[in-house]
């Protein structure tokens, strides 16, 4: 087998188009895009996060669905091999908080940039433009990858084409749905925030008395509900349910003090300022955006005089500081989510080839499988590892 058909020019298909080019294998890249890449120059805020620089056993732990299946796949491709792969090709990289990779350059354009030019250097025959209809079929001599990404941000050509390919081949597909991705919730005064960004809290959700997801972080409430990176990551433990039922959200403001702690604060607070009016009180705990709301979620008057205040007003407060709740109602749509949660069945495709269980010759690697991550790198690490362990196989069977 020497003839390579990849379909899809993104993350997964370029890196694929360069592995297997530098196996010697004959390849052609067809992408429905007018250039490659299209979706990457968006990705990070147009900084391109291209991996996470953790070892595999870490890279795992931030892997929501299907984990045990990526374990060779990023065990044969890691982290480092990313980052060492891009600075061969002559990309400068970095590493920030949290382990993040970039360009040194912070331009997404220059990742793709890299990748093109590797395509090029190795001859590999690109038709962009071309949108394929009907999949190739694969035989001993030809080998099909599709690299056709999921469903989100559509308007740069991710449009479930894989899933109709894989559908036509036998071959299950998991219910989709956006991940990484905002929250819509319930009340009206959560668009009284809209813009108030909140750091250092801790976000709980439950479904009942469930609890679905609890993180540390930062989060940000918007016109429709909140966003920001705490709630980011929550959505992808939270989007499943959230097409049955809506969540409870609950805030810690102050989660690095207990109950007892917070109250001795409030006191001394309170102390201090015992002439003052309760509203005034509170521009010591809390961004004046949110002192409003806080007054109505207390109950308690805010020309109240401080003085007045009693146990039982304090404990109020002191309860809505550590739960400010609200009602998550579902996610947004697949134009604001990062990733597509579901995909094709990882039952039906090799774990340590990517290729399928019941097309032979036939690949699917990236974001159409039913595989995803956190932000931070991780799912276009697992777009270059799959791609790697495909296009790895094909050059292996092409040898024997």
């Amino acid at each position: 087998m020497t003839d390579v058909t990849i379909i899809g020019g993104g993350a997964a298909g370029m890196a694929a188009a360069v592995f297997a080019a530098e196996e010697g294998l004959k390849v052609q890249l067809f992408e429905k895009n007018e250039k490659l890449g299209k979706k990457l120059y968006i990705t990070g805020k147009g900084r391109c996060n291209f991996t996470n620089a953790c070892t595999p056993e870490e890279f795992l732990e931030n892997v929501v669905s299907n984990r045990k299946f990526l374990y060779s796949a990023i065990y044969g491709f890691t982290s480092a091999d990313t980052i060492n792969f891009f600075e061969r090709l002559g990309l400068k990289t970095k590493v920030e908080r949290g382990r993040r990779a970039f360009p040194v350059s912070d331009h997404s354009s220059d990742v793709i940039k890299a990748l093109r030019k590797r395509i090029e250097e190795l001859g590999v025959e690109v038709k962009l433009n071309t949108e394929v209809k009907e999949l190739p079929i694969p035989d001993e001599d030809h080998a099909v990858i599709a690299a056709t990404g999921g469903l989100s941000y559509p308007s740069t050509g991710s449009t479930g084409d894989g899933y109709g390919f894989a559908e036509k081949t036998g071959h299950r597909i998991t219910e989709t749905r956006p991940a990484l991705v905002p929250f819509e919730t319930k009340e009206d005064f959560v668009k009284d925030l809209q813009g108030l960004s909140l750091r250092n809290v801790t976000l709980t959700l439950k479904n009942g008395k469930k609890t679905v997801y609890e993180g540390f972080g930062e989060l940000l409430f918007t016109h429709f509900g909140v966003s920001g990176p705490l709630v980011i990551s929550a959505s992808s433990y939270a989007a499943a349910v959230l097409k049955d039922t809506s969540l409870q959200a609950h805030i810690d403001l102050k989660p690095a003090l207990d109950f007892e702690q917070l109250d001795n604060r409030l006191v001394r607070e309170f102390d201090s300022g015992k002439n003052k009016y309760f509203r005034n009180i509170l521009s010591g705990l809390l961004p004046s955006k949110m002192i409003p709301v806080m007054i109505r979620r207390t109950g308690i008057p805010e020309d109240r005089s401080v003085n007045s205040l009693t146990r039982e007003d304090r404990k109020r407060l002191a309860e809505s500081l550590k739960d400010f709740s609200f009602t998550v109602t579902g996610t947004r749509g697949y134009n604001e989510a990062v990733i597509t949660q579901g995909g094709i069945s990882v039952r039906d495709i090799d774990p340590k080839t990517m290729e399928s269980k019941l097309v032979k010759n036939l690949y699917f690697i990236g974001e159409v499988l039913d595989v995803d991550a956190l932000t931070g790198g991780y799912n276009l690490q697992i777009a270059w590892a799959t791609a790697y362990a495909a296009a790895k196989s094909i050059a292996e069977k092409a040898a024997q």
